[in-house]
């Protein structure tokens, strides 16, 4: 099988690789790509993490449905091939952020995973390996495969342009969804930055709310921005250690 022209990395809780997917899903319609969709689980990318010391107090909840979702992805994967995880992850990702704030619960993702298997054309009985701990140890896998192509100060989403020997790098961060007439050009400078073969970062951890109906903001709007201190809306409390 031949390399496809861009991985993407994706934890399906994660709004800013939900908005980086649905920019990249864009490009990939005007230029004919073919994306391989593949997993990077936040829960285990913070395996070491305190929760309740280094995140808000719903990260934990968040992230453990990331992960339970991530095993569903993986069965679907296995038994009915990488098209299955490009239908699955838009299915359960928009019930995540498409929605009212506060109408999706990290602890009941019964119904929302037996709508999107449905939409995404898969069997219903795919539902029983949200909790196949047998499956952690390959998303581990991947999740230090994408790793090790960027360094491990990162987060999601992870894209690897013309793999194997194209250049990988974290992001970008996105909060707004670009125009069609955007996508292209913004694919370009992003892409041409990353393969100058000195370059290494280029960060800041202002962010506007990403424009997500589940964050308050609807299509059109601009959110107000927060400081995403690594790759969280809140530091590390006062006195939690080192």
């Amino acid at each position: 099988m031949s390399d496809p022209d861009v991985r993407f990395w994706f934890d399906p809780v994660c709004p800013f690789a939900w908005m980086t997917s649905r920019w990249v899903r864009l490009v990939q319609s005007q230029r004919d790509y073919d994306v391989e969709w593949r997993f990077i689980s936040l829960r285990l990318l913070n395996a070491h993490v305190d929760y309740d010391a280094h995140f808000p107090p719903e990260y934990e909840a968040g992230h453990t449905a990331g992960l339970r979702m991530l095993r569903l992805c993986a069965q679907a994967r296995d038994d009915h091939g990488p098209d299955a995880v490009a239908r699955l992850y838009p299915a359960l990702s928009t019930r995540v952020f498409d929605v009212a704030p506060d109408a999706y619960d990290p602890t009941d993702l019964d119904g929302l995973v037996a709508a999107a298997l449905e939409e995404a054309g898969l069997p219903a009985g795919l539902a029983a390996h949200l909790d196949d701990t047998d499956r952690d140890a390959q998303l581990q896998a991947e999740t230090d495969e994408a790793l090790a192509l960027t360094g491990k100060d990162v987060g999601t989403p992870i894209l690897h342009v013309a793999p194997p020997e194209g250049a990988a790098f974290f992001g970008p961060v996105i909060s707004r969804m670009p125009s069609e007439e955007e996508a292209g050009e913004l694919w370009d400078h992003v892409v041409g930055l990353a393969r100058f073969p000195g370059f290494a970062e280029l960060k800041r951890s202002l962010r506007e709310k990403p424009q997500l109906r589940s964050f308050g903001v609807e299509p059109g709007d601009v959110g107000g921005q927060e400081d995403w201190h690594a790759g969280s809306r809140r530091q590390k409390k006062e006195g939690s250690g080192s």
